[in-house]
């Protein structure tokens, strides 16, 4: 967690959950922001990123966690997971933590396997040359 932003979570957010987001859990955030041109952006600021996590993905060959973001304003925002967790994520309770803990459990269980593909598609390419 970045110490320079100032957000621990508050009392509607009151759960931190970094590195631990699961579809249906309604999380706010720090983004940091930038300004200027791609080149040569300069750091503007953080900006507080509030919604429900709506989809959530692992990209095939780099294992990218990818999430989809339903705003409170009701438009929806795709982020990184390193960027989504880079200063802390704090999500509200559910009404059923049991629920939770099952998207958990499936969630854990995807990655393993995606990571498990993964090393299996790397040692064959090692070891057929490419």
């Amino acid at each position: 967690m970045n110490p320079n932003t100032t957000y621990q979570g508050c009392a509607r957010y009151p759960i931190d959950c970094t590195g631990d987001v699961v579809v249906g859990d309604e999380v706010c955030f720090d983004q940091a922001t930038f300004s200027g041109s791609f080149r040569r952006a300069t750091f503007a600021g953080y900006e507080r990123v509030c919604g429900q996590v709506l989809r959530e993905s692992y990209g095939l060959h780099k294992q990218q966690h990818t999430f989809t973001l339903r705003l409170d304003d009701g438009r929806t925002r795709r982020i990184k997971g390193r960027n989504l967790y880079a200063h802390g994520v704090w999500r509200k309770p559910w009404p059923g933590e049991d629920e939770r803990a099952f998207a958990r459990a499936e969630k854990h269980a995807r990655g393993d396997r995606a990571r498990e593909a993964r090393q299996m598609r790397k040692e064959f390419e090692h070891a057929v040359g490419f």
